[in-house]
């Protein structure tokens, strides 16, 4: 963490995507760190949205710099503009980008499939855990194990891949 090297870091999250967003606090770490680093941008799209909330899952439901919405009020938010929506189908996704030097940097990025559920579930998880439902489990990603999650999850999913391109790299 930026703050167990003395270092303050705080960077805004204005790229289109999720690569965007992840390599530049990743490059703006790296140059204040001067040593590897990795960042992440992650969220929730949705199909019958066009993708949304996308980049904005944090910031979902308000104006441009506004305060983000608490999560059970982001979750009612997202709810209710798929009300009556059939087509529910989801991804979570998740950019890692590990920046090495400069000009070198490696890139993973992995989703997990789901649906949006009718209503939240679970309480193992946070953001729109509760309402990303896995159909072949019936369950949501809050009412999996923290090691199920491990498993499924666009982060656990992004960071094997992460694992294998450095091990390839060997």
């Amino acid at each position: 963490m930026p703050h167990d090297l003395g270092i303050s870091f705080d960077f805004e999250e204005n790229g289109a995507t999720f690569l965007a967003n992840a390599h530049g606090k990743a490059m703006a770490l790296f140059q204040s760190a001067h040593m590897p680093v990795i960042a992440d941008d992650s969220g929730l799209c949705v199909s019958a949205l066009g993708g949304e909330p996308g980049v904005y899952s944090n910031r979902y439901g308000v104006p441009p710099g506004a305060k983000p919405l608490e999560t059970p009020a982001r979750n009612e938010f997202l709810l209710g503009r798929m009300t009556g929506m059939k087509e529910r189908a989801a991804c979570f996704v998740c950019c890692l980008v590990l920046v090495l030097a400069e000009s070198r940097f490696i890139v993973a990025q992995e989703t997990a499939e789901g649906v949006i559920a009718d209503a939240p579930r679970g309480r193992n998880g946070f953001g729109y855990d509760p309402l990303f439902f896995f159909p072949a489990l019936k369950r949501t990603m809050a009412e999996l194990s923290d090691a199920e999650k491990d498993t499924l999850s666009h982060r656990g999913r992004a960071a094997r891949r992460m694992l294998a391109l450095l091990r390839a790299d060997e």
